[in-house]
């Protein structure tokens, strides 16, 4: 079935899998994967399923191979080396491509660990039992248990694997779900903004997969935020980064949840927008929010209400052949429950709504609980058709045109307790008749045109019904989100346009480069079509009338105008800090404020690296960008000299800058160190030498020790 020589080629090849396995885990703590490999690590979810379905066959075969009808089967014999072989294989280059994806940003934790040591021992083992199955001393039982080992394995490996990817206990979720939690018992966090996380979150934000720095698991957790700052301001919604990526358009890259993930509901979004909103913290019930407050209402279809008796209906249920005609386009029909006769009825498609749409309902009077009627052009007339429906219990009239002059057609419906008239024309007058409707306990009334004072004289006149009245302006402004940038290129050669925008139409944005703070009368109006040209801070502030200006938002562009040919390090980074070697230093790609996210080179010892052109160049200035974050033991460099020449054997020092005393206290900053250079003719290399501190002072925690150098691009102009 299969050839020697392929066979044999697939042998000594499995061999150096194993053998690479072990180097990669003995070399893991210094193990940094570079750029252009990291697709095959991120190729592992796609081709682990290979040798999980092919492995748990080859066992299944392996079990039955040593029965006496099957062993001398030469078929099956060399079928089962075939699965075993590939499956060995397969399972070998998993975990080849799971190790290198475990070094990536973001991966950490117990799970990983689980699942990174119970992969390689499938590995392991299934090369064990293809080397040694054919050996006097390898038996049925034997192979017996390896086979259970083995699917064991897999299945845990598997466990943890979805653990990883979609958050603890994936796979045993639907079946551990927990209970609904009454609604007077219920906390707002914990029973209604942490499950939203929990399943549509945690899978990229927990300890095992921290995504951005960012823990989604716990309270204090949520409280701290990620690498890029406080996930929330209570009170604020509008310029809270959680609310900000959640509507984010999907195919922006930093949209949350990324796309391929279960995307929020739009009645999730909505829940986190008013708890953040709302500054409702973490330990306070839903039923301390007033009874018409939004966040509350929406909590209540969520969870169990208070009281769980259903109600019972003494109709029978309709023909679902009715139900089923009635049902089209325009007219939806449903069940409240799936073991309910009562029915709940939308009607939507404003333009083909005719009365008849209500009139054909007649077949279904008896059943009908729920009325949606929501933006269609109803009439006065048209509630003589409603009234006929003898067990409603909530209509929904709001923005129709209704007058409420035959809203006393209603008083007749003994049953119902829900009626929303918002948004129609209403009078006083047309609600002075709210006296007989006997069951009504809820009235939706706002933007009707009725007064205040009116509405008051209502509510006592009917004091058995709650009325709703909707916002109330409270003449508070609030502030305007800041603008967007919309460049994703920061290092430049030649001149780019600035790209900013806002979400907002009829939104100014004002922005400066001289490093003042925007304001809305003296700084320039951003218009489309401003280039850039060379180094600069933007700064960009947006402005709308009823508003209050934005945040500023603050971006600097490098500009770079020549790249060396080649680079290569005279002294080698830390393990911990490699970023992608060398090409770091010239790849245009900045590092930000997060010194952990693989994008710094780090030492504490001199860093000197070679410079190479193919054609000679005469450069003016050398910038060094580089972190300072006192606190992280990261200082800038006390000392960057820069060399130059026509080769690395005849350099002459071209400048020196010394960066002065940095004292505790100091902000964290990403600083350009810029060195003027002079050269009477152009050159061919340059060396770039920066220097540590070499003992910190004594008032740092690590005193006595080398500060840290972190440093990400060099710019030549």
């Amino acid at each position: 079935m299969i050839k020697s020589s392929h066979k044999g080629f697939a042998g000594k090849l499995l061999i150096a899998l194993n053998i690479f396995i072990l180097f990669l885990l003995a070399a893991a703590g210094r193990l940094v994967i570079p750029q252009w490999l990291q697709p095959a690590g991120r190729l592992h979810p796609v081709i682990l399923h290979f040798p999980i379905v092919i492995l748990i066959l080859a066992m299944l075969l392996e079990v039955f191979r040593f029965r006496a009808e099957l062993a001398k089967e030469k078929f099956y014999q060399e079928f089962t080396t075939m699965l075993l072989l590939t499956g060995a294989l397969f399972s070998a280059i998993t975990v080849i491509m799971g190790l290198f994806l475990s070094r990536e940003p973001g991966y950490e934790g117990s799970n990983l660990l689980w699942h990174k040591w119970f992969g390689v021992s499938i590995a392991f083992a299934s090369s064990f039992i293809y080397w040694f199955r054919d050996t006097s001393w390898y038996g049925a039982k034997l192979a017996r248990t390896c086979a259970v080992v083995m699917v064991f394995c897999l299945v845990i490996a598997g466990h943890y694997g979805a653990d990883i990817s979609h958050g603890d206990n994936f796979i045993l979720a639907p079946v551990m779900q927990k209970k609904l939690v009454p609604i007077d018992k219920a906390l707002i966090y914990q029973d209604v903004i942490q499950p939203i996380f929990e399943s549509k979150c945690t899978g990229c934000h927990n300890p095992d997969k921290l995504k951005g720095g960012l823990m989604l698991i716990d309270e204090g957790s949520v409280l701290k935020g990620g690498r890029t700052g406080k996930l929330f301001l209570p009170g604020q919604p509008q310029i809270s980064l959680l609310l900000q990526r959640i509507h984010l358009p999907a195919e922006e890259k930093k949209h949350m949840p990324p796309a391929g993930k279960t995307q929020l509901t739009p009645t999730e979004m909505n829940l986190l927008y008013l708890w953040v909103k709302g500054n409702t913290g973490f330990k306070k019930k839903v039923i301390d929010l007033p009874a018409n407050d939004s966040l509350r209402v929406i909590a209540a279809t969520l969870l169990k209400p208070a009281e769980i008796t259903e109600e019972k209906y003494d109709f029978a249920a309709a023909d679902d052949k009715i139900i089923k005609k009635l049902n089209n386009n325009y007219r939806g029909i449903y069940p409240l429950s799936s073991a309910s006769a009562a029915l709940a009825v939308v009607i939507y498609n404003k333009t083909a709504y005719a009365p008849k749409v209500l009139a054909d309902l007649s077949e279904l009077k008896k059943q009908i609980v729920s009325l949606d009627l929501h933006k269609m052009p109803v009439k006065d007339a048209e509630l003589k058709i409603i009234a006929q429906f003898v067990n409603l219990r909530t209509l929904n009239l709001n923005f129709t045109d209704i007058t409420g002059t035959g809203l006393k057609e209603l008083a007749s419906l003994k049953y119902l307790r829900s009626l929303s008239v918002a948004g129609t024309k209403l009078s006083f007058h047309a609600l002075d008749q709210l006296s007989k409707f006997k069951s009504l306990g809820e009235l939706t009334i706002w933007n009707t045109g009725i007064s205040a004072a009116d509405i008051e004289r209502l509510k006592k006149a009917s004091r058995q019904i709650q009325f709703i009245e909707g916002f109330k302006d409270d003449g508070k402004i609030i502030r305007i989100i800041p603008p967007q940038i919309k460049n994703t290129q920061f290092v430049f050669s030649k001149p780019i346009p600035l790209l900013l925008s806002h979400p907002i139409k009829g939104t100014d944005i004002r922005y400066t480069t001289d490093g003042t703070d925007p304001d809305s009368a003296g700084s320039a109006l951003y218009q489309p079509g401003i280039m850039i040209s060379d180094k600069v801070t933007v700064k960009a502030k947006a402005f709308k009338a009823g508003w209050y200006g934005s945040d500023i938002i603050d971006y600097t562009f490098y500009k770079n105008t020549y790249k060396p040919d080649s680079i290569r390090f005279l002294t080698i980074p830390s393990d911990r800090y490699q970023a992608d070697g060398a090409k770091t230093l010239t790849d245009g790609e900045l590092g930000g404020m997060n010194s952990g996210n693989g994008k710094w080179l780090g030492y504490q010892t001199d860093m000197a690296v070679l410079m190479y052109f193919d054609k000679p160049i005469k450069p003016h200035s050398l910038t060094l960008n580089c972190l300072k974050v006192i606190d992280g033991q990261i200082f800038l460099p006390t000392e960057v000299q820069v060399w130059g020449g026509r080769d690395k054997s005849h350099l002459r020092l071209m400048s020196t800058l010394k960066t002065g005393e940095q004292k505790k206290g100091d902000p964290a900053i990403i600083s350009s160190l810029v060195c003027k250079l002079t050269s009477p003719s152009p050159i061919s290399c340059i060396k770039l030498v920066a220097k540590p501190i070499y003992k910190l002072p004594a008032w740092h925690p690590a005193k006595g020790k080398p500060s840290w150098i972190f440093a990400d691009e060099v710019f030549l102009n």
